[in-house]
């Protein structure tokens, strides 16, 4: 019996771990992918619902943590090492206010069941912290992976497992030849299933390189609350991505000197060290974002399956997503669950 056609319509990090898993259950799949490189090439790739956790955002931190744990039991598997990048999350406040709201986090997070460990010496867990920085909290069991390298590792393990790849698409009807079709294709899925709920939300991300005679690079993502703003601080190979800042603004994704210098001035202020590190590349990515924040994962129809408006997450959901879209096709081709 020859195995059932999917198409995947996106080739970010959410298409290509869906079309993994579903190669892996013996689906012939086909992704259609644009050649320009897309939100997860620009992403901070951080695994964290603990640190990205806010009040009222309840389902959002279940399945991040549901999505993390997948992190930890086996989405890892077969890919390289490096993709790992940071194994541990500090989250800092600057000013009493930032304090304020850190509190109120590790409060609301602690009442959920899942406390973080608070401290008040955050200097004597990241040195490079500036002098006036005590109050924060660990999440140790958070993650960070460089993004370029795990979206070029998804690629190849899919091609090992006979994937093929396509010119994007402007209508379903390209794609009818499979036998269900999985859009995956971020902020563009309402072009194709009219009346998604999703929007672009634009965010800028800075990659900061460490040169000789510089403190070195820290060992955990720091996330911190600056003066209201919040910025994040990740670990790869020889530098740092900093980011973002999230504002809507269309389908621009031209960084702005505001946005630059707002990322650099509270990078400096949690790390001054950073100063006198190269700053290597500026960059914008369009996050699909949804009203509520939760993502759209499940089926439109018979033959239409839909995982998209990841929002901030996208990287932390993608094997809760590739389980989500695996059991949607397991229901599809009449195999008791």
């Amino acid at each position: 019996m020859s195995p059932r056609s999917l198409a995947v319509v996106g080739g970010g990090v959410i298409g290509l771990s869906v079309a993994r898993r579903a190669a892996r259950d013996g689906w012939s799949v086909r992704v259609h992918r644009a050649p320009v490189r897309g939100a997860s090439w620009v992403a901070g790739g951080m695994l964290a619902p603990h640190s990205e956790g806010w009040p009222g955002e309840e389902e959002l931190l279940r399945i991040g943590l549901d999505s993390l744990r997948l992190w930890h039991d086996g989405f890892l598997d077969g890919l390289p090492a490096e993709v790992v990048t940071a194994r541990e999350s500090l989250v800092v406040a600057v000013d009493r206010a930032d304090v304020q709201d850190l509190r109120t986090v590790g409060e609301w997070l602690a009442a959920q069941g899942h406390p973080v460990t608070p401290t008040t010496a955050a200097r004597d867990v990241e040195p490079l912290l500036a002098h006036g920085i005590r109050h924060g909290f660990v999440a140790a069991t958070e993650l960070a992976v460089d993004n370029r390298v795990l979206v070029d590792a998804l690629e190849a393990a899919c091609e090992d497992l006979g994937v093929e790849w396509a010119a994007p698409v402007d209508d379903l009807a390209a794609t009818r030849d499979a036998e269900v079709t999985v859009l995956a294709n971020g902020i563009d899925a309402p072009t194709l299933w009219p009346g998604l709920a999703v929007r672009p939300v634009k965010g800028e991300v800075l990659r900061l390189r460490w040169r000789k005679g510089c403190m070195p690079v820290p060992d955990r993502v720091i996330r911190a609350r600056v003066h209201g703003r919040q910025v994040y601080l990740v670990p790869r190979p020889g530098g740092l991505v900093v980011g973002a800042t999230q504002y809507e603004h269309g389908r621009d994704t031209a960084p702005t000197v505001s946005g630059v210098r707002d990322l650099l001035d509270d990078a400096c202020e949690v790390i001054p060290a950073l100063g006198e590190y190269e700053l290597a590349e500026t960059a914008a990515g369009l996050r699909p974002m949804t009203p509520d924040n939760l993502p759209i994962v499940g089926r439109l129809d018979e033959r239409t399956l839909v995982a998209t408006g990841h929002g901030r997450s996208g990287f932390l959901l993608a094997p809760w997503t590739a389980e989500r879209i695996a059991a949607e096709l397991t229901v599809e081709v009449g195999v008791p669950s």
